[in-house]
């Protein structure tokens, strides 16, 4: 059971951070910052629809919500009311950053806008995420995370490498684009205390995922005239996929020829380690497809616990295939504290997702779990009157 602790500072602390945003991609954005000591202070409907998942126990407090809400602060404020958006405009004032996913027209309609916003406060990082970016034809279109795996190419590689045009099984483009806030911000804060000078700094999703997959996508379409096809061609692959074992599923991925011969001797098949696929100074690209084939055949003659151990002493990069249902137990999770058991105020003992990054000297750390909607509001805007006086 970890300690929820509210006096460990992180490499952020002293920053303030507004998260005027929804759904995943700006409010793990602003988690992140917070789990690295920002003050982060969420203005939120109780309407937003990460509050009105699966699996809640108490209303609004569902396992989506827990797991991209912690360590910040619930302000609830209805933008539409003068009193409460003056409020939000306040605290605003107050902020080094400032982060939403609200549509332009939505912005401007409240006096939101960047324009609005730096006329108050111009040395404020004002990042703004949107599925597409707004200098284009497409700037006020709905966008969710399959569409933004569509628009970007994702589910082209997807049809080319699978067969079918499937989405991927997670909100890639929302943690990908939550990751670039994150980085962007710090940029730009980084701007600001050299300079005074806040920006506004733009995050199209569908602009972020493109980037993301083209960087070994792009392939033979990086030279022109073109060198070959795009899709890099080991992902590519139709065999390119994880192994069953005797008892389980494993990643195993001999990279040259000395890893296949050690591999197909530890199967039983040293007949197969003098195949002259695997004897050469490096794998030819056209076997790649038939030695994956070989691979899938070959790895159920040891259990999971057995080719991690040849692996090793023979440097082949292999991992179990983590169990979703059993990553608490898993020893790797556990070493570190990836997922742990904390005491939350309305849910009872929950688990919580560990900080994956360490610093020697400033380390993030868990200070405050997710909120019930508004539950902080009349203790900040309690703050924003005194320091007003």
């Amino acid at each position: 059971m970890t300690d929820i602790t509210d006096t460990v500072a992180g490499p952020l602390e002293g920053i303030r951070v507004i998260d005027l945003s929804t759904v995943v991609m700006g409010p793990y954005a602003a988690q992140i910052l917070g789990d690295l000591g920002a003050d982060v202070i969420k203005i939120e409907s109780p309407s937003d629809t990460v509050r009105t998942g699966h699996y809640r126990t108490t209303p609004g407090m569902t396992p989506l919500n827990l797991n991209v809400n912690r360590n910040k602060r619930s302000v609830s404020l209805n933008l539409k009311d003068d009193t409460d958006r003056e409020r939000a405009l306040r605290l605003i004032d107050t902020a080094d950053v400032l982060i939403t996913n609200m549509r332009p027209g939505a912005l401007h309609r409240l006096g939101l806008s960047h324009d609005d916003i730096a006329a108050r406060n111009p040395g404020l990082v004002y990042a703004h995420a949107q599925g597409f970016r707004s200098d284009s034809d497409r700037a006020g279109n709905a966008a969710y995370d399959e569409t933004v795996q569509a628009a970007s190419g994702l589910v082209d590689i997807a049809d080319r490498a699978l067969g079918e045009p499937v989405y991927l099984p997670t909100i890639i483009g929302d943690k990908v684009s939550s990751l670039t806030i994150a980085y962007s911000v710090l940029a730009a804060l980084l701007h600001r205390n050299k300079t005074g000078q806040g920006q506004l700094v733009e995050i199209p999703m569908t602009d972020t995922l493109i980037a993301f997959n083209l960087v070994e996508h792009l392939a033979g379409h990086t030279h022109v005239p073109e060198t070959g096809p795009t899709g890099f061609p080991l992902s590519m692959l139709k065999g390119h996929k994880a192994v069953r074992t005797k008892d389980g599923l494993a990643c195993v991925m001999p990279y040259n020829p000395q890893n296949y011969r050690d591999f197909l001797t530890a199967a039983g098949r040293p007949d197969l380690a003098e195949d002259p696929r695997v004897n050469g100074d490096a794998i030819d690209s056209a076997d790649h497809e038939d030695l994956a084939a070989l691979l899938e055949v070959c790895a159920p003659a040891l259990t999971t616990e057995e080719w991690a151990e040849v692996c090793a002493k023979h440097s082949i990069p292999m991992a179990p295939v983590l169990e979703l249902d059993r990553a608490h137990d898993d020893p790797y999770v556990q070493g570190g504290h990836l997922l742990d058991t904390v005491e939350h105020p309305t849910e009872g003992t929950v688990r919580t997702i560990g900080i994956p990054l360490r610093f020697s000297a400033t380390p993030g750390s868990i200070r405050r779990l997710a909120p019930v909607a508004g539950q902080d509001t009349e203790d900040v805007l309690a703050e924003l009157d005194a320091t007003a006086r």
